[in-house]
């Protein structure tokens, strides 16, 4: 896995609880990456080492630096220390960029449509730069929810993008919390099936639309079933996650264990509580396995079981590229009371 390290241009506020830093391309060994892809930053804070994925609001035929949006999270260690600490001139570990969640331009007549809510728009964004400034025939569709108006991201910068691109950019905002909008401006409410299957379905073609989606699980099953009903295949709406979401049945055979995790030619000896993944109490013990999407989706937490059994929940994705006896940390919860695995 390939690190930087990158100097803070500039921070932009984009709202009142959401920044974008900009970073610096280095001189030499500049970052390549696509848009809708994720970057993780490394951060030491108070003695511990976090890793967090954020996505690129940039995109790379536009802008020359390099952007991620983060939105503070109430008691969030890492995007309240971002938001608070962070500034201009500071330098920042990175790991290479990451993610499927992009565009694959096979046919630029493909109609796109991208559903987001609140700091979803992020990936969103940066798409929709980048196949407007490289598709100029590509028609998309931005469905966009949040509470308020001065709550929403990029509010200003999408609203121009229509404007400059008329012909073929459509935005349309929804707000759930505000007492009155102008329909000039968007929509009272949240976005419905209804909604999105009245939208989707004046495209004659929308059996061959593409879709993203990147926001919470309500969002993600709206729209899912409601272009499902549409005939419209799965392999045609991406998610991106950035939250695992556990049914609490799946913990029925999960036991409490000792683990020890062979990590750079040492041994440790961990206690994992059942509810608890393995890299959740690694990290609580100091254990700095290198990680970053923390929703299965990466491989960068990979290691190979030797002995016990292991289970991974919350997966949302299939894992075709793991072996056997390959798990994923951040999502890996142990079967059996006694387990060794080395990190890979």
């Amino acid at each position: 896995m390939k690190q930087y390290t990158l100097t803070i241009q500039e921070i932009h506020k984009e709202t009142e609880d959401t920044i974008t830093l900009c970073f610096k391309q280095p001189g030499l060994r500049k970052i390549k990456y696509q848009a809708g892809q994720y970057i993780t930053l490394i951060l030491r804070i108070n003695g511990r080492k976090y890793a967090r994925p954020y996505s690129f609001s940039s995109a790379p035929s536009v802008d020359a630096a390099l952007q991620a949006t983060v939105k503070r999270v109430p008691n969030g260690i890492v995007s309240n220390y971002i938001n608070e600490e962070l500034k201009a001139g500071d330098v920042v570990e990175v790991m290479e960029p990451m993610g499927d969640f992009i565009y694959n331009a096979i046919n630029p007549e493909t109609e796109i449509y991208l559903w987001g809510v609140g700091s979803g728009i992020t990936p969103l964004y940066s798409l929709t730069k980048e196949i407007l400034n490289t598709q100029p025939n590509t028609k998309i569709h931005l469905v966009y929810g949040n509470k308020y108006k001065t709550s929403t991201i990029f509010l200003d910068q999408l609203v121009q993008l229509q404007e400059k691109y008329n012909s073929n950019f459509k935005l349309s905002n929804f707000y759930s919390q505000e007492d009155t909008i102008d329909e000039k401006e968007g929509f009272k409410g949240r976005i419905s099936s209804s909604f999105v299957s009245d939208l989707v379905s004046k495209n004659i073609n929308c059996k061959e639309s593409l879709h993203f989606i990147c926001g919470p699980s309500g969002l993600k099953e709206t729209v899912k079933n409601a272009l499902i009903n549409l005939s419209v295949p799965l392999s045609a709406i991406l998610t991106e996650e950035f939250e695992m979401v556990i049914d609490p049945k799946e913990f029925y055979d999960v036991e409490d264990s000792k683990v020890i995790i062979d990590f750079q030619g040492q041994q440790s000896e961990i206690f994992v509580p059942k509810g608890k993944s393995v890299l959740d109490v690694a990290l609580d013990n100091n254990i700095e396995i290198p990680y970053s999407c923390q929703t299965g989706n990466c491989n960068t937490c990979k290691a190979k079981l030797k002995e016990g059994q292991l289970k991974m929940l919350g997966l949302t994705k299939e894992r075709e590229d793991l072996a056997q006896d390959d798990f994923l940390l951040c999502c890996s919860y142990p079967l059996t009371n006694n387990i060794s695995l080395e990190v890979i």
